[in-house]
């Protein structure tokens, strides 16, 4: 039964895809929102494409926003991508994968989205234990943004706020693997590599695939990529 509908930011990759299917399993209707913003692993948006078709999700918007004009990040400009880094090394300061305002910039969107289809609730798969350096998956932005929402927005002066919803915030990605295994979530179709190679296959060196790879581990799992 659908209680309500709620936008999800669906870039594909594996923290998205739980936070879909947690708000798929609270009875949400669920409408994806992703963003090709040009960036280097733009393998994910085919990912989004197929968890959409998964969750059978009532629409799914993919916007047209390239955010190279600016560049400023390993993702978006001719910057390479750390490779090889140790744990205690992640997260000591800002990463040159960090995109200037990128989580301003799709809650912007997803905001506008919610607005239209007067949904309640915005989902999106924040978190803060992997990615410590990034100043936009910090509670203090997210919660600065619903006062955005509050203030900014038709349905915020009406009383009826969209809710900013980042359940995976402070869980370990062990935690957040767990937690998409008991779901059923089909880790083969997402993207979690920054800087993919032939055939799109994940790179095995960068943070993002390292991570991935020591909460797989950590959660006494096979990855299915792996297996690929």
């Amino acid at each position: 039964m659908v209680t309500s509908s709620i936008v999800v930011l669906a870039s594909g990759g594996l923290d998205s895809t739980v936070t879909a299917a947690l708000a798929k399993a609270e009875g949400y209707g669920l409408y994806f929102l992703t963003i090709d913003y040009g960036q280097r692993h733009r393998t994910e948006i085919e990912c989004a494409k197929k968890i959409a078709e998964y969750f059978d999700v009532q629409d799914h918007k993919i916007v047209q926003l390239d955010l190279r004009v600016f560049g400023g990040s390993a993702l978006t400009d001719h910057i390479a991508v750390p490779t090889d880094r140790k744990a205690q090394d992640r997260g000591q300061e800002i990463p040159v994968t960090y995109v200037p305002a990128r989580n301003t910039i799709f809650l912007s969107l997803a905001l506008a989205y919610a607005e239209v289809l007067g949904a309640s609730k915005i989902f999106f798969g924040a978190n803060i234990r992997d990615y410590s350096g990034y100043p936009d998956c910090r509670p203090e932005f997210i919660q600065a943004f619903q006062e955005v929402a509050r203030l900014g927005t038709r349905m915020g002066l009406q009383g009826h706020p969209v809710e900013i919803v980042a359940p995976l915030l402070f869980l370990t990605k062990r935690e957040i693997i767990q937690k998409g295994q008991t779901l059923g979530v089909p880790f083969q179709w997402t993207n979690s590599c920054y800087n993919p190679g032939p055939q799109n296959r994940p790179c095995g060196h960068c943070d993002s695939c390292l991570i991935r790879e020591e909460g797989f581990q950590e959660a006494q799992l096979p990855d299915p990529l792996q297996a690929q």
